[in-house]
């Protein structure tokens, strides 16, 4: 009886250590403590094997066979969506953040070298934008820019700032200023039909000619809604993208960017938690690909569905971004907890092992013309970029499950598929991000006293 009743303290013991790792998620960020959960090692891995793990990921994005960062001559890289031939502000800018957070100076400077040769516009409207995409020669396949990637460009910048000083031959901070200052509001003459954004000029060449310009104007935030928009310019300044909300980024330009707008950024990080809310399911906690700055879904052509209305590829992001700025700055900590556990019991109704990476957000799959394809597939599958984000959410969940889904990407392996898809860029990088957040790595970089 006596040995009977120490096994079942033993295991009551267990059950209550089990519990307290996944009822303790902090209560206040980073901005405030400067602290950071190794998760990993709250869960049971050990420090030692953490550490390895985390550099085996960094070493297939950046040394690996599978690796998408290619150095160029003495002073540049870049990093490459390698399924689609091309560099994508998204990923220089990811680039240049995972970099700033290894204190990887030599491959932050290379990243950013290309990007302002090849990616910055230096004059005309566009001054101080990116085209988002280029040749791995440096040649734009579109002038317009994705907003995303000036989101990362200039808080990687001020993070670079903070952390290695503006004298070592790149000023880092006013990089980040010029960019800031380029991204206001602007007015501009435009051929009727105006520009493309993503795809440059729209209209027609015989178009362009014969209309009168017409006034547009540029903007990275509505000035209205004071929330990031699709693209600066073209249909795409109309609404959003529920990825591209990153409101402890604006925190961190608020700090430090020394632009005079501090006031202003703090607003920018309150109305994009307040988006969030709106544009993320109740239910299911699924967030649209892209979405009114109202969160209302985006309108078909002819009453036909709009497809973009669906949780897929960036859509991703978001259980990620929320756990930043949860961690970071906790500022909306109640719902950002709920969230996290909603949006894991979801996963976890569909299989941990087996969820798949698109849905509508009323949590039904998509129809088969509704799925997004990529690489040349058409397909739905069991991504290892959305394994990565859904487990970075449990920083923000007290359920037992959450550790089910750190467990899921740890052993992931990040290989081809039976088909032969194989995304070493989009699914590489977010699974690095996941790691960095789960064993305290991705931190806010505050300037050297």
């Amino acid at each position: 009886m006596k040995s009977l009743t120490k096994v079942m303290l033993a295991v009551c013991m267990l059950m209550a250590g089990h519990a307290a790792f996944a009822a303790s998620p902090w209560k206040k960020g980073a901005f405030e403590t400067k602290k950071y959960r190794n998760l990993f090692v709250e869960m049971g891995y050990s420090k030692k094997e953490v550490d390895a793990k985390l550099q085996e990921v960094f070493n297939d994005c950046f040394y690996g066979p599978n690796k998408v960062y290619f150095e160029v001559g003495d002073s540049m890289a870049y990093v490459s969506d390698i399924k689609n031939h091309d560099a994508r502000t998204e990923g220089m800018s990811y680039g240049l953040m995972i970099a700033v957070q290894f204190d990887k100076k030599d491959i932050f400077d290379r990243l950013w070298r290309w990007s302002k040769k090849y990616m910055q516009h230096q004059d005309g409207i566009r001054e101080g934008y990116f085209a988002w995409s280029c040749r791995t020669d440096g040649t734009p396949n579109s002038p317009g820019a994705a907003s995303d990637g000036e989101l990362y460009f200039i808080t990687a910048l001020i993070f670079a700032s903070n952390r290695w000083g503006d004298d070592t031959g790149i000023n880092y901070k006013a990089e980040a200023q010029r960019i800031l200052n380029c991204t206001m509001p602007k007015e501009y003459e435009a051929p009727r039909g105006g520009f493309g954004g993503f795809g440059g000029f729209g209209g027609g060449q015989q178009q362009q000619q014969n209309a009168a310009p017409q006034k547009q104007r540029m903007f990275l935030i509505n000035p209205d809604s004071k929330l990031i928009t699709f693209t600066p310019d073209g249909g795409g300044q109309s609404y959003t993208d529920p990825s591209y909300h990153i409101p402890a980024f604006y925190e961190v330009w608020a700090k430090w960017a020394d632009d005079g707008r501090a006031d202003y950024w703090n607003e920018c990080a309150a109305k994009s938690r307040e988006f969030l809310h709106k544009a993320i399911n109740e239910k299911t906690g699924l967030n649209p690909d892209m979405c009114q700055f109202d969160g209302s879904e985006m309108q078909g052509w002819g009453g036909r569905r709009n497809s973009s209305n669906n949780f897929r590829y960036d859509s991703w992001r978001v259980p990620m971004n929320i756990t930043l700025d949860y961690e970071w700055s906790c500022a909306d900590r109640e719902w950002q907890q709920q969230y996290g556990e909603k949006i894991q019991n979801f996963f976890y109704s569909q299989g941990v092992n087996d969820f798949m990476d698109q849905y509508r957000t009323d949590g039904t799959l998509p129809e088969e013309n509704e799925i997004l394809g990529a690489g040349g597939f058409r397909k739905l599958r069991h991504s290892i970029g959305l394994v990565a984000t859904t487990a970075a959410a449990s920083m923000m969940c007290s359920h037992d499950k959450s550790k089910e889904f750190v467990d899921a990407l740890w052993n992931a392996k990040h290989e081809p598929f039976e088909d032969g898809y194989f995304d070493a860029y989009y699914d590489g990088l977010l699974r690095l991000f996941a790691f960095m957040h789960l064993s305290g790595n991705y931190q806010v970089i505050f300037p050297k006293k």
